[in-house]
């Protein structure tokens, strides 16, 4: 992952020289998504794809970015669904997420997606009404939550345990008689999304290939005649370490020793990411416009909050941040350690609690990294009505 802080920084105060008020921004470096996105493709293994899942961030030059460095878009409602398939007519789609509406599977239908990743027996039979009103035919996976010897503790589980995602493998013979019931659904194969956060590659390798045994049993068991397993996303970014992140080259390598094994040569692998996609090309920007100290401890009051940048709430860490000097001169807090908050009239507009700073001036701004995936989009934006931030992308040739 490349970081770009110098010509980030010279971005910043560009912005904060042209703006009257306290800068509040997103950065986002699209030459280096590209490379970060080319690197992650380029190291998969034969016969596997990356696809982006659009929920982590689907501001337009950063699906524009990906568009052709990817192998398409992995979209979650209806609305990701028209939106992807209106701005890249011809990319392949795939369709997951449980509670789908009726009208978002034949949204699905009539745009054309090549993969619906389908959630439990009731969503088979929703499906199967709308295909009786023509003569189309469907490709579906199945999305299983399973239990493994090999799963992980992570901060996030959607498999393994009660969760609502997903088909309980004890369910599977009433979902497979169905389908032999309903031919103009075709099975291809099985999906799996059963954690997120993972930084651990070789507990993800073990996970892969506790899947992939299952997989296989369940094609023998049921003589299915199957090509693809999409063992979704998950693969996290390390907030609290930036410098220890997943070693995607170690587990492209490990995966593709896995793949050389006769069984699994009839499969195609697909993997669903979207916070290891564009995480690292984003920056939030938040400029102090007050140092206070309350009850013995020091408060940096920052233009923006968590209403813009939901991210370290969300996932209950101190988000990573460099200072960088502004226009508030020399003076200031000097060695000591300050709680970075926002605006919003609550405690828990809390972006850093209490971390070491050698240096704070009111003026000077305050880059958050790593601020590229599930930030601005995961955060209660109307909440006060405050202003948006300003939307700042990057480029080679040109600034959106």
């Amino acid at each position: 992952m490349e970081f770009r802080l110098d010509s980030m920084a010279r971005e910043a105060a560009r912005l904060q020289t042209a703006s009257d008020d306290p800068l509040c921004a997103y950065l986002y470096d699209l030459p280096a998504l590209r490379r970060h996105v080319e690197g992650v493709v380029a190291a998969l293994p034969e016969r596997c794809e990356m696809f982006y899942a659009v929920k982590a961030n689907a501001e337009a030059p950063i699906l524009d970015a990906l568009e052709n460095r990817v192998a398409g878009f992995e979209v979650a409602s209806g609305g990701e669904l028209a939106l992807i398939r209106e701005r890249f007519p011809e990319a392949p789609l795939l369709f997951g997420g449980p509670g789908k509406l009726v009208s978002e599977l034949s949204l699905a239908l009539e745009l054309g997606v090549e993969l619906i990743h389908v959630e439990s027996l009731t969503e088979l039979e929703r499906l199967a009404r709308l295909l009786e009103q023509g003569e189309r035919r469907q490709e579906v996976l199945l999305r299983m939550n399973l239990a493994t010897d090999n799963l992980p503790s992570t901060p996030l589980t959607m498999g393994g345990v009660p969760t609502p995602f997903g088909i309980d493998p004890e369910e599977l013979d009433t979902c497979l008689a169905f389908l032999d019931r309903h031919p103009e659904i075709e099975l291809r194969g099985f999906h799996f999304h059963l954690i997120s956060h993972q930084l651990d590659a070789d507990a993800q390798l073990r996970l892969l290939g506790d899947l992939f045994r299952q997989v296989e049993h369940w094609r023998e068991q049921y003589r299915l005649d199957i090509d693809q397993i999409n063992v979704g996303g998950g693969i996290g970014i390390n907030y609290r370490e930036p410098s220890q992140q997943f070693d995607w080259e170690c587990f492209c390598n490990g995966l593709a020793q896995r793949l050389t094994e006769p069984r699994l040569q009839r499969y195609r692998i697909r993997f669903e990411c979207g916070r290891y996609m564009t995480a690292p090309c984003g920056y939030y920007l938040m400029e102090v416009m007050d140092l206070k100290r309350n009850h013995g401890q020091w408060f940096a009051v920052c233009r923006g909050g968590t209403h813009h940048f939901r991210t370290p709430v969300a996932q209950n860490h101190d988000h990573p941040f460099v200072r960088l000097p502004g226009r508030g001169g020399e003076d200031g807090l000097t060695h000591t350690r300050v709680s970075v908050v926002g605006q919003l009239c609550t405690p828990k507009d809390v972006l850093a609690c209490q971390v070491e700073i050698e240096r704070l001036a009111i003026g000077d701004m305050l880059m958050f990294t790593l601020a590229g995936a599930y930030a601005w989009n995961i955060s209660h934006q109307n909440f006060l009505r405050h202003p948006a931030p300003i939307m700042h992308f990057i480029d080679d040739e040109e600034h959106v």
